[in-house]
């Protein structure tokens, strides 16, 4: 008759005290993953918040540019002009202002970096015809 001493189901050969390391690395891996987790999570917040920076500037952008084609028609239908293309580039428009020629236009654009958690990029344009 042949005993195996290997294997799940074997006996203890040595009868020491039992590895004080035994399921180290399981913590271990768990403990990487979690900080793996944590940089992407706040990786991913960064990122959302430069797209909703730069989003907010095109918004702006455009909508003065919109606004310095009617200065003449006034400040109502140009700031209408403004407010309406940022609003298609996902902007609310917060403020517009005629200067003279020029159209000033703050945009602000809400976006979540984390769950629960809302935000706000803002951005100011100014437009207005060619000075020389």
């Amino acid at each position: 008759m042949v005993r195996r001493t290997h294997g799940p189901d074997s006996e203890r050969l040595d009868d020491g005290p039992p590895d004080a390391q035994r399921g180290g690395a399981t913590v271990l891996l768990l403990a990487t993953g979690l900080v793996f987790l944590l940089v992407g999570t706040f990786g991913a917040a960064i990122a959302a918040a430069q797209r909703a920076d730069q989003q907010a500037a095109v918004a702006a952008d455009l909508g003065a540019l919109a606004g310095a084609a009617h200065p003449l028609d006034g400040e109502a239908m140009a700031c209408a002009f403004a407010a309406d293309i940022a609003s298609r580039n996902a902007g609310r428009t917060v403020r517009c202002r005629l200067d003279g020629l020029d159209v000033l236009v703050t945009v602000e654009v809400a976006f979540t970096p984390l769950p629960g958690l809302t935000r706000v990029a803002t951005s100011t344009a100014r437009a207005g015809p060619v000075r020389g």
